[in-house]
């Protein structure tokens, strides 16, 4: 669920990535047609099957890659609940506010984790499996470090580099049908090691451009507080 209020759209930061105008327009044209039966919260918890699919997609991998194109339904589906839950309350008034943010990005760390663990259950035992974890804790550290920069400024910034959540599910997906027609042999030891490093740059990238801009804030306050 997006938030809404104090935490709602007005605090987010705009939103320039590549389907961002395209999921914006998508949103607003199917909300108003949802059943009056279905709430926002249903949609915001439908994240957890989800979640266990995506552990159990990975598991069954083990034997066929083409459990994967299950991972990537529900990574579609996952998208679809996230998009439309926040506008769906907002639009029906339904007021879970604080609940929808605590536990849509609760929720989407834990999905978002699990396609993680599910390539690493697929991989088995080895370097390449701890490489794939490592990843997920970077991963899950970016999106935490945005979290944290919300809780200190009441700003949600969530596009980094030109990637926003949308576009990372879809980077997810394709990764998905390449090692269903390549076979995940193509997650060697190197590719998940180069790629560990790039994700390690970009979260450095991430967190000391983040205190730059608290340091500055806070500089910015101070200076304020004495000349008032």
């Amino acid at each position: 669920m997006k938030p809404a209020v104090n935490y709602g759209d007005e605090k987010k930061e705009p939103m320039r990535s590549p389907l961002a105008t395209w999921e914006r327009a998508f949103i607003d044209r199917n909300v108003v047609g949802l059943p009056r039966w279905l709430r926002s919260w249903q949609l915001t918890m439908l994240t957890l099957p989800f979640t266990a699919g995506l552990i159990l997609a990975g598991w069954l991998a083990r034997g066929s890659e083409h459990w994967l194109w299950l991972a990537s339904a529900l990574m579609a589906a996952q998208w679809w609940t996230d998009c439309m839950d926040g506008t769906l309350g907002r639009l029906r008034g339904e007021g879970l506010v604080k609940w929808g943010y605590y536990m849509d990005h609760l929720l989407d760390f834990c999905f978002m984790s699990a396609m993680f663990v599910g390539w690493a259950l697929m991989l088995g035992s080895g370097p390449a499996q701890f490489l794939m974890l490592m990843l997920m804790l970077v991963y899950g550290a970016m999106m935490v470090s945005s979290w944290l920069l919300f809780g200190a400024t009441q700003r949600l910034k969530i596009v980094y580099l030109g990637l926003g959540p949308t576009e990372v599910r879809l980077l997810f997906v394709v990764v998905n049908t390449l090692i269903i027609v390549m076979g995940k042999e193509i997650l060697s030891v190197m590719a998940l090691a180069t790629t560990l490093a790039l994700a390690l740059g970009v979260l450095g990238w991430m967190a000391w451009s983040t205190q730059r801009r608290l340091w500055e804030l806070d500089k910015e306050a101070l200076a304020e507080g004495g000349r008032s």
